[in-house]
């Protein structure tokens, strides 16, 4: 690990090798491996946060480059791990309390570490990531076989089939042999095809041997503990969770029960597989900080709002945010956490959604001006948001204008206008923005402003209904090309809902005086309408949480949306009706 210094701290017969990133005098992280890694599983992450903490990362005993125990049997015990734990901590930190971050089995031991009365006062904050306490897992399966449920039987069957490795690894000898022969070669390249694990300096040539001795972890521990699990682990520090939803090994529905045993919990969920500290650096690496920072200012940091689990920390850039649904979306990613990216052509509006986005909650938000169908100064502005701020993990390309007459009184350069910004800026955002976060390889989601006249044919509305009907599509071939990267791409379809576009609308085919009749009318029918671009903005927070391809936003936008998939006849008809201006 490049910059590393490394050290050797001695504990009960063995040597652990430990590596230090950062500056001694800031706080201390410990970051703990899992199972079949060793301390390099972590590289990625500790390089991420060794300019703001004392990093430590230490090879767990038999792992790596630390000593195994001899006799293997009995030398992995949760005792022993604890141990080593306030070895390593005495060693790096002997006069603060540390910050673990525990992945896999690393988690599975820490929690032994949070819970135990012995490290009481070594610790000042845990993050966990896919590794449950035995203890807590114990009384989970102990609930579920006294009290059975459908639901509950059906939570331990599920819980049971992705349990499937742990019985072979307490199988003799087989595990061992399949490791340091077929496996151990193999493996790098089932985490590359399984995990989307990048290739490269991980995993490290010990991997065959870390894996065997690591069985010893399962067969000191699991049955045990599950049998007889304790009944006072409860955490004696706050604990951040971070649950993978896409985990192949470890059911969501395992943790329901955890504020019983963690009485300041904060909660995170990732749209990603098992390996994150691989897969997801960067989102790793501001929520470790972002909490460490709140324990050490003595708070629990448990963020804002319904899907602050999901946002919290994430950078998100939102077009057209000056006004109507785009100030909206902004503000409710505010609230959940996010950090927002706020631009508008409009530079005070922009400004103040900013402004308002700070105070919702945001953990950052700033204001960007540019004109979305620009493409010099949209190449401009990605450069200057990536090279400021980062790569985004949530685009919603929301700046749009209206048009409204029929086809024949539809000009040239009204058609040049309602596309350039409505289609054009939503490509030119998914190009730029989109290409940064294939590249990056750590997911992301793109959001794309339709409407209901996408899927709904107007004779009022051709040039609109167009670019809207482009930009769908345009977001399911994105969808399908992006799925590969684990980014999901959403377009949402909203009915009429009270914005400002109405008043900026332009009517072609009638004089001015006219114009302005009809911009008085369509507001006053939105407003009397009243649908508030809030809930569009809950509707969009939901949709990136859930991964939703398409989203019909408001009874007439849903109704639209069945009736062009089912009776799509009945829509040509109603389309031909001239609607009153």
């Amino acid at each position: 690990m490049r910059d590393a210094r490394e050290r050797r701290v001695r504990t009960g017969g063995i040597d652990l090798c430990v590596a230090e990133l950062g500056d001694p005098g800031r706080p201390t992280v410990v970051l703990v491996h899992g199972y079949p890694d060793s301390k390099e599983v972590w590289s990625e992450v500790a390089a991420r946060l060794a300019d703001d903490f004392h990093v430590v990362l230490y090879d767990v005993r038999g792992h790596g480059r630390s000593t195994a125990p001899k006799p293997l049997r009995g030398g992995f015990t949760l005792a022993k791990l604890t141990d080593d734990f306030l070895a390593v901590a005495d060693a790096v930190s002997p006069d603060r309390p540390v910050h673990l971050v525990g992945h896999d089995w690393g988690s599975v031991q820490s929690w032994e570490f949070v819970t135990v009365e012995r490290t009481r006062g070594r610790i000042a904050s845990f993050t966990s990531m896919s590794g449950p306490s035995l203890d807590h897992f114990g009384h989970w399966i102990d609930a579920r076989v006294k009290r059975p449920t459908p639901r509950r039987v059906g939570q331990l069957l599920g819980q049971g089939a992705k349990s499937w490795y742990v019985y072979l690894l307490h199988t003799p000898v087989l595990p061992e042999l399949a490791w340091r022969g077929p496996l151990g070669k193999r493996w790098p390249k089932l985490l590359e095809r399984a995990e989307k694990v990048p290739a490269g300096d991980y995993p490290t040539a010990s991997l065959p041997s870390d894996a065997a001795h690591g069985a010893w972890l399962y067969r000191d521990n699991v049955r045990p503990r599950l049998r007889r699990p304790r009944p006072d682990a409860v955490a004696h520090v706050p604990v951040q969770l971070v649950t993978p939803q896409g985990d192949a090994f470890l059911s969501e529905r395992l943790y329901d029960d955890l504020e019983q045993w963690v009485p300041r919990l904060t909660r995170r969920t990732l749209p990603a597989k098992h390996w994150v500290p691989r897969t997801r650096p960067d989102q790793l690496a501001r929520w470790i900080e972002e909490f460490v920072t709140s324990a050490e200012q003595g708070e629990a940091s448990r963020g804002s709002g319904p899907h602050a689990s999901r946002f919290g920390g994430q950078l998100a850039l939102v077009t057209g945010a000056g006004s109507g649904i785009g100030r909206a979306t902004a503000l409710a990613l505010a609230e959940a956490g996010a950090r927002v990216v706020a631009v508008d052509r409009d530079a005070a509006t922009a400004a103040r959604t900013a402004e308002l986005a700070l105070a919702a909650g945001a953990s950052g938000a700033w204001p960007e001006t540019v004109d979305v169908s620009d493409e010099q100064a949209m190449e401009k502005l990605a450069e200057r948001v990536h090279r400021e701020y980062g790569v985004v993990d949530v685009l919603v390309n929301n700046a749009g204008i209206g048009v409204s007459g029929s086809f024949f009184t539809t000009t040239p350069d009204d058609w040049r206008k309602v596309l350039d910004v409505n289609l054009w800026g939503v490509i030119h955002g998914c190009r730029l923005f989109g290409a940064r976060m294939a590249e990056r390889g750590q997911g992301g989601h793109i959001v794309n402003i339709a409407s209901a006249a996408a899927f709904q044919p107007s004779r009022a509305l051709p040039a609109y209904s167009t670019s809207k009907a482009a930009v769908l599509m345009l977001s399911e071939c994105l969808r399908a090309e992006l799925a590969a990267e684990d980014i999901g791409v959403t377009a949402i379809c909203p009915g009429i809902v009270n914005t400002n576009i109405t008043s900026t609308t332009r009517f072609t085919g009638v004089d001015e005086t006219e114009a302005r009749r009809r911009q008085e009318r369509s507001s006053r029918l939105y407003g009397k309408r009243n649908y508030p671009p809030e809930k569009v903005a809950r509707a969009i927070l939901d949709a990136v949480a859930e991964n939703r391809a398409v989203v019909p936003v408001t009874p007439e936008a849903r109704g639209a949306y069945l009736l062009s998939r089912f009776v799509p006849g009945a829509l040509r008809k109603l389309a031909r009706v001239e609607p009153k201006l």
